[in-house]
């Protein structure tokens, strides 16, 4: 049931977004508009390009121009540090972002000569100028160190803060943390207390992964997450990987899709839902990959771009290995349908892969996407099943049908459970093994669950051919289920057998139809000549007839001849007329 959205409270907290994915969500909408913000970090942390991200964010999405002042890296580097992200500072500049470089030396900075009031005001006119929003002060903590008089500092400080509110900026500060500068101990606290949100960055290493977080410490006005939350520095820049709204919300579609596999879209009922994330999984060599080609090529030949993503093989050499079974990628990689993406799983973390899929996924706006094996990210670190979380609710948030391979090892290969326990929010579950027998390995395929569909319960025995993949029948003999050539064998029996069979079958039904042909000739025969004897008898009565009429005729005229009187006559024709009746009774 969809729940009705409160409206929004008019006195709570006005919000800028960063346009940072997944940091604004634990923020519950950006950063404190018109306050100051405080980034803190180690080196490499990623403090400057989060900065940066919200400019030109700000400049991007909603027009709000912003400045960038540089305490540290001068404009140059910053520029060029910037191209690897895709972002055109120079464009940028032209549409409302500017930078200003303040290199400082320790005979300059000294209270009284130089302090934060100075530029400030020089730089009043420029944001009138230019409309300006956002402001960033990069690397304020190397202006701290140079200044000589604590008070002072922490009156610049403060004095910052109101210059920023009065001007109707937000303002980020980015600062070391006391762990990465231990000279900033007095002045951490300092900052982090002047503050209206403190957020600290995190880099460090697990195992031997590298892996990034961040977390809100402190947000004045307005509920937080306030956990660690990792992040990674990908293509496109900082990409936060929040928890989300905690509703599950997503298309969800009726529409079937092919597997590729005729005979197991008919084990399914149909096909794949639309939208729904299926699960393969086997020891190596059960043809997982060969499953997700076929499902692959089929979403190809209906005209859906399709993302086949590898971590174990090069794009080109899976495409080579399926067209050994009939299954023709190559055509729908040269047509750009198909983009095949291979990667290393060592060198990223795991955070930095599904960051790169989201790229990927944004890049190509694909249907299907298919990931080769989704096990190999547990080996870049990670929570396993976080991680299979978030790819799942990724591709179902976009409508994407998603096919993950993972690869069963251990004790237990053939066990109905998972490395990354993905199967436990997977929508169908496909289980290829091996049926070990007379000396011969053959594969096997079952279909654990299928969530919402009627799935057949069946192990049928997958073959791989030069004409393509396809699923047996099953064979039952003796209460064994029989596959490969144990299968073929009992299967030339039977049939030698049903041949014997038949063809005593057609040599008795011969013989019969032979017999009753012979009966019947025989019946017609005796018919014919019961016809014969009918037609003899009817004409030897016929004559026997007219002879005794004409004898009656003769005896009358004898007697007339005669003189006969009448009574002697009749008496006669009585005598004749009985004889006649005598003969014809049995």
């Amino acid at each position: 049931m969809t729940q009705k959205r409160s409206e929004p409270n008019p006195h709570s907290l006005e919000k800028m977004p960063t346009g940072i994915e997944g940091f604004d969500e634990i923020t519950s909408g950006g950063l404190p508009r018109n306050r100051t913000t405080l980034l803190m970090g180690g080196p490499g942390c990623g403090k400057t390009v989060f900065a940066l991200q919200t400019l030109v964010n700000g400049i991007r999405r909603w027009a709000e121009p912003g400045i960038f002042v540089a305490f540290e890296e001068n404009t140059a580097q910053i520029v060029a540090n910037a191209a690897t992200f895709g972002w055109d500072l120079q464009s940028q500049e032209r549409q409302g972002l500017f930078f200003l470089d303040t290199h400082l030396s320790p005979t300059v900075a000294r209270a009284g000569d130089f302090g934060l009031t100075t530029l400030l005001a020089s730089l009043e006119a420029r944001i009138k100028k230019m409309g300006t929003r956002r402001i960033v002060f990069d690397g304020i903590d190397v202006l701290l160190t140079l200044l000589n008089d604590p008070a002072a500092e922490r009156h610049e400080l403060f004095h910052l803060r109101e210059w920023a509110s009065q001007n109707g900026l937000t303002c980020l500060l980015t600062a070391k943390t006391e762990e990465s500068a231990p000279f900033l101990g007095q002045w951490s606290g300092v900052m982090e207390f002047m503050a209206d949100c403190v957020i600290r960055f995190d880099h460090h290493q697990v195992d031997r992964d590298s892996l990034r977080e961040v977390r809100v410490v402190k947000y004045c006005g307005s509920g937080f997450a306030s956990n660690k939350f990792p992040f990674v520095i990908g293509p496109e820049g900082i990409d936060v990987v929040s928890p989300g709204t905690g509703e599950i919300d997503h298309p969800v579609f009726t529409e079937r899709v092919s597997s590729g596999i005729e005979r197991l879209d008919t084990m399914l009922g149909g096909g794949y839902f639309r939208g729904s994330s299926v699960l393969i999984t086997g020891v190596p060599g059960t043809a997982k990959s060969t499953l997700a080609g076929a499902f692959a090529e089929a979403a190809c030949r209906r005209g859906e771009r399709t993302l086949y993503i590898s971590f174990e093989e090069m794009g080109d050499q899976i495409v080579r290995n399926l067209s050994s079974v009939g299954l023709r990628l190559r055509p729908h990689v040269r047509s750009g349908v198909l983009r095949m993406y291979s990667s290393q799983v060592e060198g990223r973390n795991a955070e930095e892969h599904i960051a790169q899929i989201k790229a990927l996924i944004r890049e190509q706006r694909p249907r299907c996407v298919v990931i080769d094996p989704v096990s190999a990210m547990v080996r870049s670190g990670g929570a396993a099943l976080d991680i299979a979380k978030r790819l799942v609710y990724l591709c179902k948030v976009e409508g994407i049908t998603l096919v993950c391979i993972c690869l069963l090892e251990g004790s237990n290969p053939e066990g109905e459970e998972t490395q990354v326990q993905i199967s436990t929010i997977a929508d169908t579950w496909i289980q290829l093994s091996y049926v070990v027998n007379a000396g011969e390995r053959n594969r096997a395929l079952t279909i654990i669950k299928s969530r919402g569909m009627k799935h057949s319960n069946q192990v049928r025995e997958l073959v791989l051919s030069e004409r393509g993949v396809t699923l047996t029948d099953v064979y039952t003999a003796g209460g064994e289920v029989l596959m490969g050539t144990l299968r073929w064998e009992r299967e030339a029996a039977e049939q030698a057998e049903i041949g014997v069979l038949q063809a005593e079958t057609n040599r008795k039904r011969s013989d019969l139809e032979r017999a009753r042909a012979e009966a019947l000739a025989r019946i017609e025969a005796l018919r014919r000549e019961l016809s014969a004897r009918q037609a003899e008898l009817d004409l030897l009565a016929a004559e026997q007839d007219r002879s005794e009429r004409r004898s009656g005729v003769h005896q009358r005229d004898l007697l007339e001849r005669r003189g006969a009187d009448a009574s002697v006559s009749r008496r006669s024709g009585r005598l004749q007329r009985g004889q006649k009746k005598s003969k014809k009774q049995p």
